[in-house]
């Protein structure tokens, strides 16, 4: 390994003392259960560092820059190369009125009691004792003074730009990481953002974090974050509304079509009845018509039966 990699990493470690070896953190969530160390708010698995940024303790550094990646190691550190040796200056005495507010503006239901953090000034103190009127701070680091135990494995070496920036938001922001959209393009790094960034308040801290290590670690480029927003889905698109109108116009057509055919067949049977209705009216006529010729011939025939007869009588 050199300064500057970024690593993928898992370890344990151990508080050693008096012979006595007590798990203090870890990558693996079940060994956190087991030694009853386990917090909900941990994101427990591999986690990504910058070997050579500072960030670990100094013992740690060094054993990861001679570390061979797939290998699994086990180290001591010592207090000089850990967390410093303890500094009696760093304990300090306080009110307990001064002390007590502090505590309550955090729970205004919690009082002082040893054992209890508290953050005066911006630094980290762990309460040691209360007596009446005060209080006792230490302000060393909890592992100040105390000897380490690491057993570590480096699982990759990360390598790429973009998954170099994708490690590197991992580890300033650490949440949501898979949705984030990396793009390299020449001297611009484009990242579309989360859904989260967009309501969360520690997105605009982390954001400077990632634009500075990318800055370091990866390359002196212009970083971009975009933010989208998606346009809202439309019910009917512009290509379906013209297929659903035409669709009804055929509909009406097809109806108008039938209600044509309809009247044609009603003129047809009108036109039938019609017929019928003139046949038989004629036939009406015709038969009255020779009725009347008969009448007429009968009445023709008459006056002549007459007269042959009133000739007879003459005679």
């Amino acid at each position: 390994m050199e300064k500057g990699d970024i690593i993928k990493w898992e370890y344990d470690a151990w508080i050693v003392e008096e012979g006595k070896e007590e798990l203090f953190d870890t990558t693996n969530e079940e060994l956190a259960k087991e030694n009853g160390i386990h917090d909900p708010n941990v994101k427990y698995g591999p986690m990504y560092s910058i070997i050579g940024a500072e960030r670990l303790i100094k013992g740690i550094d060094e054993e990861l820059l001679k570390a061979e990646v797939g290998k699994e190691y086990v180290v001591t550190i010592l207090p000089e190369d850990a967390y410093g040796e303890r500094d009696p200056k760093l304990v300090k005495i306080h009110s307990y009125r001064e002390i007590a507010r502090k505590i309550a503006e955090r729970d205004k239901n919690a009082y002082p009691e040893p054992g209890m953090e508290v953050i005066i000034d911006n630094k980290r103190g762990k309460i040691v004792t209360v007596t009446p009127g005060r209080v006792v701070v230490d302000f060393n680091h909890p592992l100040a003074g105390k000897t380490l135990k690491y057993r570590f494995k480096i699982l990759e070496k990360v390598e790429g730009e973009v998954e170099k920036v994708k490690a590197i938001i991992e580890m300033d922001y650490g949440k949501d990481v898979d949705n984030f959209k990396i793009e390299v393009k020449g001297d611009d790094i484009s990242i579309e953002l989360a859904d989260t960034c967009k309501y969360d308040s520690s997105w605009s801290v982390a954001k400077y974090m990632i634009v500075s290590d990318i800055r370091d670690y990866v390359g002196n480029k212009n970083v971009k974050f975009i933010e989208v927003y998606k346009k809202k889905e439309e019910k009917k698109t512009e290509e379906e509304k013209p297929k659903k109108k035409s669709t009804k116009k055929a509909a009406k057509k097809g109806e108008v079509k039938e209600e044509k055919a309809e009247e044609e067949e009603k003129d047809d049977e009108a036109e039938k009845k019609s017929e019928k209705t003139t046949k038989k009216t004629t036939t009406k006529k015709t038969t009255k018509k020779s009725a009347g010729k008969k009448s007429t011939k009968k009445s023709e025939e008459k006056p002549k039966e007459e007269e042959t007869k009133e000739e007879d009588k003459k005679e």
